[in-house]
């Protein structure tokens, strides 16, 4: 008897650990986008290969970084990527990272007459932002006082283009990628420094994150990470 009741917890505990996660994303390539009806970019195969790796079973989803974040954080089993690991959010979700390490950049539209060469000086100009991303939350940090709020990264780069807005944050990496295919942006100011990630909601178990983070350590000691920046575009140094 006793070995029957062992064996249907051991089935139970199994189940459990193989109850899938929810991976939750946003449009924001090349870490993430969606080409040919396919989710591809450099933090989607980081995590794909992760899950692979660990053998969990998992689905990905696109949608507004607004309710992706918050999802991961009020949602049993769902995980957020690519995100920005700061003071403010570290309590609120378990961690794997790096996904991917730099700076951020305040960039404005080529041409144009937006020239702050300090911080101060740029608190002044309409600066856009995507709604509940972590360069919103800093801007409001740094008491930036005029910020225009986006539903994503693509609406805002739009609204730079079209002279709507006169400056908005972008990765470094990212920033150097729209340069060399011909966007017409310029480097105005650094804004901050930051690791990005997946952050796990809680109810995800120390176990799980610690063989995910097992399995993204392995991406970058093999180089796999690195030969995923490259494939993408992105120039990141290794640290």
């Amino acid at each position: 008897m006793k070995h029957i009741v062992a064996g249907i917890i051991a089935v139970f505990a199994t189940t459990a650990v193989a109850e899938p996660l929810s991976l939750v994303t946003e449009d924001y390539p090349p870490y993430a986008y969606r080409e040919n009806g396919k989710l591809i970019g450099s933090s989607v195969e980081q995590v794909e290969l992760m899950m692979k790796a660990i053998g969990q079973d998992h689905t990905m989803e696109m949608m507004p970084w607004a309710r992706a974040l918050a999802l991961a954080e009020k949602q049993p089993r769902h995980c957020v990527f690519t995100t920005t690991h700061n003071a403010e959010r570290d309590p609120h979700f378990k961690w794997v990272e790096p996904l991917l390490w730099g700076r951020t950049l305040l960039v404005r539209k080529s041409g144009t007459a937006v020239n702050p060469v300090t911080l101060d000086q740029a608190r002044d100009l309409t600066v856009g932002a995507t709604r509940d991303d972590f360069t919103a939350d800093l801007l409001k940090a740094k008491n930036f006082r005029k910020i225009d709020l986006a539903t994503d990264f693509n609406l805002n780069l739009k609204k730079l283009m079209l002279g709507r807005i006169d400056m908005m944050p972008i990765a470094e990496d990212y920033y150097n990628k729209l340069r060399r295919e011909g966007t017409e942006i310029d480097r105005v100011l650094i804004l901050s420094e930051q690791i990005f990630s997946l952050a796990c909601n809680k109810s995800v178990a120390d176990d799980e994150i610690a063989r995910m983070q097992s399995a993204l350590d392995k991406l970058i000691a093999d180089g796999t990470q690195a030969r995923l920046f490259r494939k993408y575009g992105l120039e990141i140094e290794s640290h």
